[in-house]
């Protein structure tokens, strides 16, 4: 059993840093939106489009930072996101004007789109192919800890000053980049790597030709758009369909997060011996299930048990779309397939709003049935892109025998 979670040192520090850097922004951002209404007196629409910059500029620069991950290598764009991060946060708690609050958020979803990729690269880069599915599984864990903890802790210290989530917050991803810097350097992680010359526009369109991409991206969207439903218009479903809501509501955070921290591990091992086309299909099932279910529910038992079906999909899922890029990337180009996944994001914008639109003019089960629909169709595009994998090996074979 130890050989099986036995990574490099700067791997374990990577999925280490990610519990305290993950829980630290866990502990601000969920607030910031009440930050900025109670402590700075700022107009909801203001705030809205504040809250948006985020992941807007974090789905345009993952391919960016993929990029540059690629070029200049996975060390150089790690430090310098993290260090800009760091200052981003404490922007945050000095801050008091509207427009420097939307630049440091726009900030921070470019330092994120930077950051991950080029993690996720390293890590694939440092991590023997077979236990890869095992470490990107290990890396969601350490994202849910981290969000479960995160809020809990930000509650508390928020009592103190509004502000000094954020101090904090700074403060451990400065401590994240400085023990990231001593690791690298200790285990001799070169500044660069071999890497393609490619311009960043020719790389763009040297990627976007990848089908198999393209359709994993498309796939990718729809489950984000079911899976947008969780922040976004379940619970306004919840408060309208059940006497205290939003205490349900938070229940089934409470049970998800709960649950992928129990069962990440053991799925994981479970899942790892199955092609990975086979755990995206369950994932899907899993997920189209769970939350068709969340219609026609019509207690709180039926909702958590909506909900375990839900992430059960969620762990199968996730951890495999990266096992997934990483099998399609070129050795050259990890970290701009990395970022380039982070497209799939789009669903998270596109979800909210067509859900929105669903409950509100047809109404929570209706809503359900098509995200369930949705959700399913990705099965489809999953498979038509492990069919292109299978045609590339086809090929690759033949001109192996032919060069024999």
């Amino acid at each position: 059993m130890r050989e099986k979670f036995t990574f490099h040192p700067v791997v374990w520090t990577l999925l280490i840093g990610t519990v305290f850097a993950r829980g630290a922004s866990f502990m601000a951002l969920p607030f910031l939106a009440l930050y900025l209404s109670n402590t700075h007196g700022i107009h909801p629409v203001w705030i809205g489009l504040t809250i948006g910059l985020s992941p807007l500029t974090g789905t345009i620069g993952g391919f960016i930072g993929g990029y540059f991950s690629d070029r200049f290598g996975r060390k150089k764009v790690m430090l310098w996101t993290i260090l800009v991060w760091g200052l981003v946060y404490f922007g945050f708690s000095q801050a008091s004007h509207i427009g420097v609050f939307m630049a440091l958020n726009a900030l921070n979803g470019l330092c994120r789109s930077f950051f991950e990729p080029s993690s996720q690269a390293m890590m694939a880069d440092l991590t023997a192919p077979q236990k890869r599915k095992r470490v990107f599984s290990l890396r969601y864990t350490a994202i849910n800890i981290g969000a479960s903890l995160g809020p809990l802790l930000g509650v508390y210290i928020a009592q103190f000053s509004t502000s000094l989530p954020f101090l904090l917050t700074g403060l451990m991803y400065l401590l994240y980049g400085g023990t990231l810097f001593i690791m690298l350097n200790r285990y001799s992680i070169s500044l660069v790597t071999p890497v393609h010359q490619l311009p960043l526009l020719d790389t763009l369109m040297v990627t976007w030709k990848d089908k198999t991409l393209l359709v994993f991206i498309i796939g990718g969207i729809l489950i984000n758009v079911g899976y947008s439903q969780i922040d976004s218009n379940l619970p306004q479903y919840i408060q309208q369909s059940f006497s205290e809501g939003v205490a349900l509501f938070a229940r089934l955070v409470a049970l998800n997060a709960i649950l992928v921290i129990i069962l990440q591990v053991p799925l994981s091992l479970i899942s790892e011996k199955w092609p990975v086309l086979r755990v995206m299909i369950f994932g899907s099932i899993f997920f189209a299930v769970g939350f068709a279910s969340f219609g026609f529910a019509t207690s709180a038992i039926g909702m958590m048990i909506a909900m375990a079906i839900v992430t059960i999909g969620e762990i199968f899922i996730f951890p495999s779309t990266s096992v997934f890029i990483d099998q399609i990337a070129p050795e050259d180009r990890k970290g701009t397939y990395f970022g380039a996944g982070q497209f799939r994001s789009i669903g998270n914008f596109t979800g909210p709003v067509l859900g929105g639109w669903l409950l509100q003019d047809f109404g929570g089960d209706f809503l359900f049935a098509v995200i369930s629909g949705i959700i399913l169709c990705s099965i489809f595009f999953y498979y038509l892109g492990n069919l292109h994998i299978l045609e590339k090996q086809k090929r690759n074979s033949i001109l192996k025998t032919v060069e024999q």
